[in-house]
């Protein structure tokens, strides 16, 4: 008993010491998902300030493919050791295992870190379509089945889902799915008319919601969204609807928790600064900064959730 006493007191003293030594060397962020959007944004924001407070190069490593799937599986094999941590919005963590029927990766064995912080999901149509509310957009759709079609970052994001729960909803209207790989490619074909809407975050399609390329009919936020007063929450029409995509960290199944709270620890002085809170406005992000325990009971609130939405719309992989 002794000897088993003695060695659990020198495993713990062992990850101490290594979580104070840590990080020794350069750590990577991965996000499964491409660059340009806010699941790359936001941390990249945090990667400038945690390579200035930990001396070691923080590097964002974008993985995309397969809806966060092939960057989700690169960092659940690699050694949890603290230097491959994954940022990611929900599909990776707590969609995908309800939508895939098998994954090469266990969601659940991730060692819970961070959620960064949120961004409400925002209806766009471009301005050809002739809609300037949400309920002429029902009325043209419903005049028009299956004429209209609808952009999202791909296949299980919450881009995907939020218009799926916005077409059952609305009473089971037919608009056709085209996913991308990703926010810009999808707002790109958006802008140009080659789709009529999309259901995005805020964080980088604002931008040209504010220039007129694109038109916002409402915010899928349970309010309005302060930046945009004029734009109706969609609940204004649709009671109940909210839809918000939130970017979470994780780290490889068996991480130290002692290196865990030191990441949480890090994100959250980070989110406190006056430049990270202007650059977070910017995007339209609410920073949240939850601790490794918080973020394991929200990521398993958030499975329900979505999980809710899925079998409300029946949502299937195509």
């Amino acid at each position: 008993m002794r000897l088993l006493l003695a060695t659990v007191a020198a495993a713990i003293f062992t990850a101490a010491v290594h979580a104070q030594e840590w990080p020794a060397k350069p750590v990577r962020i991965v996000v499964p998902f491409p660059a340009g959007g806010s699941a790359d944004l936001m941390p990249r924001i945090l990667a400038e300030k945690l390579t200035e407070k930990w001396g070691q190069p923080v590097i964002v490593d974008n993985r995309p493919g397969a809806a966060g799937n092939i960057g989700a599986d690169a960092v659940f094999r690699s050694d949890p050791d603290g230097y491959t941590l994954l940022s990611s919005p929900p599909p990776p963590l707590v969609i995908n295992k309800i939508l895939y029927p098998k994954l090469t990766y266990d969601p659940d064995q991730f060692v819970p870190v961070s959620v960064i912080g949120a961004i409400p999901n925002v209806l766009l149509v471009n301005p050809q379509v002739g809609a300037s509310s949400v309920a002429e957009l029902i009325t043209i759709a419903r005049a028009n089945p299956g004429k209209l079609n609808y952009a999202s970052q791909g296949n299980g994001t919450t881009s995907h889902l939020t218009a799926e729960l916005f077409k059952t909803m609305a009473g089971g209207l037919q608009i056709t799915h085209i996913p991308y790989k990703g926010t810009s490619p999808a707002l790109t074909d958006l802008i140009a008319g080659q789709v009529d809407m999309m259901c995005d975050n805020l964080g980088v399609s604002l931008p040209h919601v504010r220039t007129g390329k694109l038109k916002a009919l409402a915010v899928a936020s349970k309010r309005r969204f302060p930046g945009l007063p004029n734009v109706p929450a969609l609940a204004e029409t649709l009671p109940g609807f909210e839809s918000i995509a939130w970017f979470g960290i994780v780290a490889p199944p068996k991480t130290s928790p002692a290196i865990a709270e030191k990441v949480a620890s890090g994100v959250q002085e980070a989110l406190k600064l006056p430049d990270v809170q202007k650059r977070l406005a910017d995007l339209s992000a609410e920073p949240m900064g939850l601790g490794p325990g918080e973020t394991a009971v929200f990521m398993r609130q958030e499975v329900e959730r979505w999980g809710a939405v899925i079998r409300a719309a029946g949502v299937k992989l195509e």
